[in-house]
């Protein structure tokens, strides 16, 4: 069991990188090891509904909720699957009208940080799953984290934004003046597909540009249309082809949470 709450923000700053898939097998691999996970859908597209077989939630069960004016504690989390320890708090398509109101609402960018600080979890690692457009929903994920993990595409606009996406995530840490400041955990290849020369040549290139930021490069994840079929069976494939060997893709880093989450370094 945890020692430490753990808060992980995983960024891109565009769709279809495999952002939450990363989320919802990390969140599945941390729950088979007894830790409680609470999964928050920070991404007006709710994606989560479909990757964990849920229906859609009002706004008044969503996030959209936690981040309004009138929360007073409730949290709408929901169990993910049967027999699990992972919960949901579903997303809502409002949630880019409340970026807006965070704009000019006073402490905007810490709302989601003082509702966790004011109306703590009993999970012991929370993911969030944020949008793939940068702005002030993800400025609130970095406030509220202990750590980030950023997912990479093997394509060219994903690699030569990774770098630029790093920077901006700094900045706003920096401009929150979070003390301490969370730190990068990662960078994630995703959607790894090993026929393909052009994502050979561009896993190749990977350790110079984490190297260069500072940053540790983790095994890639494998694209497969398992992945497909387990999301559209709402279930992760851990659960729905547990013997797949792409169910051991999410080791290591759920290796590394596991130990930073014990020794309280995240």
């Amino acid at each position: 069991m945890a020692k430490h709450k753990a808060v992980i923000a995983i960024l891109a700053n565009a769709g279809g990188v495999g952002k939450t898939t990363l989320a919802v097998h990390l969140a599945y691999e941390l729950g088979r090891r007894n830790f409680s996970v609470g999964l928050i859908d920070l991404d007006p597209q709710r994606a989560l509904d479909v990757f964990c077989g849920l229906p859609s939630a009002a706004a008044e069960f969503s996030i959209a909720q936690v981040l309004s004016k009138d929360f007073r504690g409730n949290w709408p989390f929901v169990s993910a699957w049967e027999n699990s320890k992972v919960e949901v708090c579903q997303g809502h398509p409002i949630m880019s009208k409340i970026a807006d109101d965070l704009v000019i609402r006073r402490r905007g960018e810490y709302t989601l940080a003082d509702r966790m600080k004011n109306y703590p979890l009993s999970h012991d690692v929370v993911i969030l799953d944020c949008p793939a457009t940068l702005g002030m929903i993800c400025e609130n994920a970095i406030a509220a984290s202990t750590g980030l993990l950023v997912p990479i595409q093997l394509e060219m606009k994903s690699v030569s934004g990774a770098a630029d996406l790093v920077q901006w995530a700094i900045a706003i840490a920096d401009e929150l003046d979070l003390e301490p400041r969370p730190p990068i955990l990662g960078l994630v290849p995703s959607l790894y597909d090993h026929t393909r020369a052009i994502h050979r040549q561009y896993l190749q290139q990977l350790p110079e540009v984490a190297s260069q930021l500072r940053i540790k490069l983790y095994p890639q994840i494998r694209d497969s249309s398992e992945f497909k079929n387990a999301s559209a069976n709402g279930l992760p494939l851990q659960k729905y082809r547990p013997a797949h060997p792409a169910c051991k893709d999410f080791v290591t880093i759920a290796n590394d949470l596991v130990k930073l989450v014990k020794e309280g370094k995240i």
